[in-house]
């Protein structure tokens, strides 16, 4: 078979010749169904596809050896058995089961997955080889069937792309098909794209009142935080930039008549914190009260509305009040419940919102959920303003809460918590304008892997073949590196922010960029990291365009799934565990990487985000997409490959957000793939190098959603999409 042939050729030839190191396939530890797709209808009524690495290489002593038998069947069946022996050629024995097409799995027998030859038998020699002329010719048409053979493990005749030319996607994996249905919303005047329709909805009831995009963000980020509260609320905290056309409506405005301004509302380190605080006890900065920050989300909604909002903020705070009082359960609240809610059935605070009196359970889909005490808090917030949070009863029921369950939180840190604004960072690409964050969120290295790819000549115009997967992946890797020198910039020195502002421009692109090889990766050390990886995780995000050009992008999150497990009883408020995104000083990881000390604890100090809310404008300064993502440290991956899906690739805006999607952050050293890339485009990484960590699709670990907009002449089309991974519903008008 043409696969098994080309994973053992790949294992045993490319690795030797060319001194790469043999990819491994791995199961992903939340993976539960994981197969290589499309197989082709030819394949026999049996198949067992084993992947291989050597001892050698460099994280064999971390990451098992796994194999895993997949055949064309409804209901694949995981397979890691492993072996303990080892042979002498350095490489362990596979177990390996082979699993009919009728779902009949063979027990499992080793063998060597690398057979000795056998010693050459002593024959005369052919008349062949008395023919010199024929000999050269033999050879010659063995080197060209050889070529042939590499150039196509490697990917290098998928120019177009690994599957459908129209539509850049593999045969058959049109993600529409995947999981929830997913929606491409199409209007010619606005577009709201959130991880919820209901919070879509109101963000555009609010525009079709005559208010702003800003009016719109307010309104869809508060609803948000009401049914979605796993990921953000107001006990959080994050970043946003807004395009400001207003000066852009005079006769004689230029392209660069638009203003892009940024609103920092990360969540703050107490006035209390240390580098030392949570050494010894580091599960104190997930769960519990030690773990929360400042929260800035209103703050920083008041901001935007105080700058660019036109209706009363009442108006805007009254929807999500409604929704506190009695909403439905969604599947994706359900979800999370079935996975992370346990807790709540012991917790007398969280039991009285999440478990259903009549039944002792979790709240299911499609079960009323009723958050009185959040909607009171709402109220006294719609009518007093912000200010009601931050000061006044509720703050001191979150301090006192907070201090209850062991945290440094005082009256004092939510008074003095402040927004940071300052213009947007700024970059191009392919002669389009890059409106991003600064530091500490993750829009400079965003800028800085758009750079790379720019001077990489035909990335841009050969579609998402294998090698440009590959060196989307390096510039992850590199930019990886780059992230562990970020930090926020009140708190390093000059030197260090000098080099902060490095990172982004086009000379640090042209340092890197001859180091990004094209037939294979590379070690960990080889991409410079000077720390660890901070991991950061949750979030949710939100874009939004309105009818006169104001575009808007929020990340906002508590952190990890319902954040610090601390909530308020009085308050209905759900703090955030933003501390856990600070490093702890002690010893280094297991790749001798220690913490990073730019992102230790520090009084007033804003912790590192992966958070990239972005703006992509044409050259003519038109609106073309508002992007960012939701997903801890996936989240410029995910957005970077959405950017390129709708800009590069021919798909339309839905299919750039549905489609699958690699990962690889350094640390772990394997590089995830979402299920839905083709076995060409999987050969490809493997004969790289690359070691390859299946992830299901429909688990939905990273969410992007978007806005984009065209323009003819006088007629603009506008179209909005939510990830579906999420169960996000945009809409436009």
């Amino acid at each position: 078979m043409l696969k098994e042939s080309v994973r053992k050729y790949l294992g045993a030839q490319i690795a030797a010749d060319q001194n790469m190191p043999r990819g491994n396939v791995t199961d992903a530890a939340y993976s539960q169904h994981a197969s290589l797709p499309n197989l082709p209808s030819t394949i026999s009524s049996s198949i067992s596809i084993t992947l291989l690495r050597p001892k050698t290489h460099a994280t064999a002593s971390v990451y098992p050896q796994v194999s895993r038998a997949m055949a064309s069947r409804a209901s694949p069946r995981p397979s890691s058995l492993r072996s303990s022996a080892s042979t002498s050629d350095g490489i362990d024995p596979i177990q390996e089961e082979v699993v009919s097409t009728d779902g009949h799995v063979s027990a499992p027998t080793e063998r060597s997955p690398l057979l000795p030859h056998p010693a050459p038998a002593q024959s005369p020699k052919p008349r062949l080889a008395r023919n010199p002329i024929l000999v050269l010719l033999a050879i010659f048409a063995f080197a060209v069937a050889m070529s042939v053979v590499l150039k196509t493990l490697l990917g290098e005749f998928d120019d177009a792309s690994d599957g459908d030319p129209d539509t850049g996607h593999p045969p058959g994996t049109d993600p529409r098909g995947r999981r929830h249905p997913a929606v491409l919303a199409t209007g010619s005047k606005a577009g709201v794209a959130t991880e919820n329709q209901l919070c879509s909805q109101i963000g555009l009831d609010v525009l079709l009142e005559h208010g702003t995009a800003v009016d719109a963000a307010v309104a869809s980020t508060l609803c948000v935080g009401v049914l979605n509260m796993f990921s953000s609320g107001i006990g959080g905290g994050g970043f946003m930039i807004v395009r400001d056309p207003t000066k852009c409506y005079g006769r004689d405005a230029g392209a660069d008549c638009a203003e892009h301004m940024t609103i920092d509302f990360r969540e703050t380190a107490p006035a209390a914190a240390n580098k030392t605080m949570y050494v010894g006890r580091v599960p104190r900065a997930q769960f519990g009260g030690l773990a929360v920050g400042v929260p800035g989300e209103l703050r920083g909604l008041e901001e935007a509305h105080r700058r660019w909002g036109r209706l009363p903020w009442k108006r805007l705070v009254q929807p999500s009040i409604e929704l506190a009082r009695s909403a439905k359960v969604s599947k994706e609240l359900a979800r999370r419940l079935v996975w992370f809610g346990g807790f709540m059935l012991d917790d007398p605070v969280w039991r009285e919102v999440f478990v259903n009196p009549e039944t002792g359970e979790l709240l299911k889909e499609g079960d009323s959920i009723h958050r009185h005490a959040y909607a009171r808090t709402l109220q006294s917030i719609a009518d007093h303003g912000p200010d009601a949070f931050y000061t006044g009863p509720i703050a001191n029921h979150l301090v006192n809460t907070t201090q209850k369950n062991g945290g440094i939180l005082t009256l004092d840190d939510m008074a003095a918590y402040k927004v940071v604004v300052q213009p947007a960072l700024r970059g191009s690409w392919l002669g389009k304008r890059i409106y991003t964050t600064h530091a500490p969120t993750s829009g400079p290295v965003v800028l800085s892997i758009l750079n790379m790819l720019s001077l990489i000549p035909d990335f841009a115009t050969t579609g998402p073949t294998s090698v440009n997967l590959h060196r989307f992946v390096e510039t992850l890797k590199f930019g990886f590196g780059q992230r562990t020198e970020l930090a926020d910039p009140a708190f390093v020195s000059d030197q260090d922010r000098k080099r902060m502002a490095e990172i982004p421009t086009m000379e640090e692109a042209q340092r890197i960029v001859p180091n990004i090889t094209d037939d294979r990766t590379h070690a960990l050390d080889y991409y410079h990291p000077k720390f660890d990886i901070v991991a950061d995780h949750g979030t949710m995000h939100l874009s939004i365009l309105d009818a006169h050009g104001m575009a808007v992008a929020v990340t906002s999150t508590v952190n990890l799934i319902f954040g610090s497990r601390v909530m308020d009883r009085e308050t209905g408020v759900i703090l955030n565990d933003e501390m856990d995104d600070t490093s702890t000083p002690g010893v280094p990881n297991a790749f001798g990487l220690a913490p990073s000390p730019f992102n230790y604890p520090e009084p007033r100090k804003r912790p590192l985000s992966s958070t990239c809310p972005t703006i992509v404008e044409t050259e003519d300064g038109e609106v073309e997409m508002v992007l960012g993502g939701s997903g801890g440290s996936r989240i410029f991956s995910a957005v970077l490959q959405t950017l390129f899906n709708y800009v590069l690739w021919g798909m339309d805006l839905s299919q750039a957000i549905e489609a699958p999607r690699l990962h690889h952050q350094l640390l772990p050293t394997q590089l995830s793939v979402e299920t839905g890339y083709s076995n060409k485009s999987l050969a490809g990484l493997l004969g790289r190098g690359h070691e390859v960590a299946w992830l299901d699709i429909d688990l939905g670990v990273a969410e992007v959603q978007a806005v984009a907009a065209t323009r003819r002449g006088r007629h603009r089309k506008v179209f909005a999409a939510s990830d579906s991974r999420k169960g996000g519903i945009a809409v436009a008008v």
